[in-house]
């Protein structure tokens, strides 16, 4: 189906601006966790909204999107004035910590995968470039709270973005890269695979468990008995 120049960079604006909302309330709350400052909460939204980015850009040495498009920075500092008001209502940030980081999650795999594609790139790298994009801002924001990062834990994360990716990277070849229902799809994908593997305890298998994580998934197996 085709799509004309206009609606396609339309649409990819769009993404690029609800990814960056979701991106910026993730890191914002995040860093109300962890009790720092206002200006503490604004920088923790910044990294975590163009860090994955950042590093995309740089490595397919492309002008670095958040210093050419000043949006970037403006919609981040509102995300985050909203994200610090509506602390005064919302004092359990976990859900909606985890809502937001998923749905970023989504929107800048498709992001980095498009980038990748609308400069030729091999459709594995695309997908590399998608997880980057998806992921480190996620990462760089652990890092700087002092926590061990998702990407790097047992949970199912980066490999949320791949999966999303793959199913993308397929269905465009087909149906041509910027087709709005595909990109609607993947981000429901992924955000999926996020939910369902924290509701069902799915995680990537460890060669080593210490004492705590040997407890732990005792007592998801006797959880799972239980509401049998």
């Amino acid at each position: 189906m085709y799509y004309s120049p206009e609606l396609s960079a339309n649409i990819t604006l769009f993404i690029e601006i609800v990814g960056t909302i979701a991106f910026a309330m993730s890191g914002a709350f995040a860093a109300m966790q962890n009790r720092l400052d206002p200006f503490g909460v604004l920088i923790i939204a910044f990294v975590t909204s163009v860090g994955g980015g950042t590093i995309r850009d740089l490595l397919i040495d492309a002008p670095v999107f958040w210093m050419t498009d000043m949006r970037t920075c403006t919609v981040i500092s509102i995300s985050c004035i909203f994200a610090m008001l509506f602390k005064l209502f919302e004092q359990n940030f976990k859900v909606t910590l985890f809502i937001f980081d998923s749905l970023g999650l989504g929107l800048f795999t498709i992001v980095g995968l498009e980038k990748g594609m609308s400069v030729g790139l091999n459709p594995i790298v695309c997908i590399a470039l998608g997880t980057i994009t998806g992921c480190f801002g996620g990462l760089l924001r652990d890092v700087l709270i002092n926590r061990i990062p998702l990407l790097l834990r047992e949970e199912i994360y980066g490999m949320a973005c791949i999966a999303g990716g793959i199913f993308y990277v397929i269905i465009a070849k087909y149906f041509g890269f910027q087709n709005p229902f595909i990109q609607i799809i993947t981000v429901l994908i992924i955000f999926g695979i996020r939910h369902l593997s924290i509701k069902y305890h799915w995680h990537i298998p460890l060669f080593y468990l210490n004492n705590e994580q040997r407890m732990k998934r005792h007592l998801v197996k006797i959880k799972k008995r239980k509401n049998k």
